[in-house]
């Protein structure tokens, strides 16, 4: 059984406004106090608008699902107690204060001098699954099995259409905005870990990344867990949709690993299709055609789901989390994304009604 966990970002926002404000500080002295809570599960991020929350290590996905809810619960109340609330949204989706305070961090202070607007156009929020791998000798194997379907899972976990107070066209600006930093996108296809070792390496000699901290990929390994590290989506509105993604992206590594042990040939998709493929399924969502994983023209977006779907089943089975996502795929498709969601709100309430849903 693949073991794993998952990070959630939020915004801070008024809410009155619906502003970000920077009270993250605030929030986690708050929140030390807080009996739910367990040390370093609610931590700073880059930005003081913004706080991290990461679940234990997990084997089941009720499991997963029920730390998501005791750490939205948690930290929201600790962000009462400062005079805010907590938006997981992919994208500030209202204007504020600029320049955003950074967190008191030699690192991030030093973002912040070389690359002062990227660092103020980062109130973007993620979340990231990091399951087991038996070593990175097959963690770069997973990784170069579901570099395909990356652009999947962004097109599914849109939740990020609006930016300091427009509709960006995009159902998943926070991909767009992100890829602005040296090491960000898809990640390449690496020949093994001693070549993955060896190409971060050099990106870190050159300067061109601080540490590995800076692998902004879609996906990478992590250095400081035994972990292949998923974090193509956009932070999801609902509990619910978290713990789909987080059982898919499982399901995704397990059938990749399974793969790799039959010896089933890797795919090698053209560089510039995965690229492009990208861009489309942050524009499109799923409101419009996707690039499929498995080559020829683009196809509708359902189709291209039930495709990433079937590649998941063996894992899915071994995981077994099968009857679990088959009912959240459901209800998902039937809801539409966060994106889809956020511009419903808009067109049906306008500023008050976006806020509204945040606040949920």
């Amino acid at each position: 059984m693949l073991t794993f966990g998952v990070e959630e970002e939020y915004l801070l926002i008024d809410p009155v406004s619906g502003v970000p404000v920077p009270r993250a500080t605030e929030v986690l002295a708050a929140a030390d106090l807080l009996p739910t809570l367990q040390p370093d599960e609610a931590q700073h991020e880059l930005l003081q608008v913004q706080v991290e929350v990461a679940t234990p290590v997990c084997e089941a996905l009720d499991e997963a699902a029920a730390h998501l809810e005791r750490l939205r619960a948690a930290v929201n109340t600790a962000a009462r107690e400062a005079g805010c609330r907590i938006a997981a949204v992919g994208a500030a989706p209202f204007a504020g204060l600029t320049p955003v305070p950074v967190t008191d961090r030699a690192r991030y202070r030093s973002a912040r001098a070389e690359a002062p607007q990227l660092v103020d156009d980062l109130m973007l929020n993620g979340m990231h699954v990091h399951v087991g791998i038996p070593d990175r000798e097959q963690g770069v194997a997973a990784l170069n099995r579901i570099r395909p379907w990356l652009p999947v899972l962004v097109a599914l976990a849109v939740n990020s259409p609006f930016w300091e107070g427009r509709e960006t066209g995009f159902a998943g600006w926070r991909t767009i905005h992100f890829d602005r930093w040296p090491a960000s996108g898809l990640p390449p296809a690496f020949a093994d870990a001693a070549d993955y070792e060896r190409r971060t390496q050099a990106l870190e000699d050159a300067g061109l990344i601080r540490d590995r901290g800076g692998l902004y990929w879609h996906a990478r390994l992590s250095e400081r867990y035994p972990t292949i590290e998923i974090r193509a989506t956009d932070v999801q509105l609902r509990v619910e949709d978290a713990e789909l993604f987080a059982g898919l992206i499982r399901a995704l590594v397990a059938s990749a690993l399974a793969d790799e042990r039959r010896g089933t040939p890797r795919p090698q998709p053209d560089e510039e299709m995965l690229r492009a493929a990208t861009w489309q399924a942050a524009h499109n969502g799923l409101d419009g055609p996707l690039v499929s994983p498995t080559g020829g023209p683009a196809m509708a977006a359902e189709a291209v789901v039930k495709e990433l779907r079937a590649y998941a089943a063996p894992g899915l089975a071994e995981t077994g989390d099968t009857e679990r996502i088959d009912h959240l795929l459901r209800e998902f498709l039937a809801a539409g994304t966060g994106a889809d969601r956020q511009r419903r709100a808009w067109q049906e309430g306008g500023r008050a009604g976006l806020l509204g849903l945040l606040l949920e």
